[in-house]
């Protein structure tokens, strides 16, 4: 009589195998921002045993936990710090920084899409400079309604 161990062990394994690997989602790459200005505390910088959430820059949103939504048809990329980095063919000239986003959708976004939510919203609004670097700059008013749903 021959032993069914090795099927019965076969099977879950495939499922596992097919459950781990078929249905995952794909992996976005991160995005490096060099920042054209310099400031010795960044997000992820620490002050004591703290750490920084926002920087020059920033502009501090209270949410509550809401919905941060994308302001345009665009990417979503994670970025060191545990921030996300919004870019989009839109505004192709500005990149946005979002960091206190809870469990970011990452990838490809329709505007109005949520894309996270957030006790705090640290929003940053960039320009690309000549040399490749990004520039702080003041966000549009509009734009920071589009990205907490108003």
């Amino acid at each position: 009589m021959r032993s069914r161990l090795p099927l019965t062990m076969f099977c879950p394994l495939v499922v596992m195998g097919l459950g781990a690997c078929g249905f995952s989602a794909a992996k976005v790459p991160p995005r490096n921002i060099p920042i054209h200005q310099t400031w010795a505390l960044q997000p992820g910088s620490t002050v004591g045993n703290y750490r920084v959430v926002g920087s020059l820059g920033d502009v501090s949103i209270e949410l509550d936990g809401s919905a941060i939504t994308a302001p345009f048809d665009g990417q979503v990329q994670p970025t060191e710090h545990e921030c996300v980095a919004f870019s989009s063919p839109e505004v192709p000239a500005y990149l946005f920084r979002l960091c206190g986003v809870k469990r970011p959708r990452l990838g490809a976004v329709t505007a109005g899409q949520v894309i996270g939510r957030g006790e705090v919203l640290q929003f940053a609004a960039m320009r690309r400079q000549p040399d490749g670097t990004w520039a702080m700059v003041e966000p549009a008013v509009d734009v920071l309604e589009r990205t907490v749903g108003n």
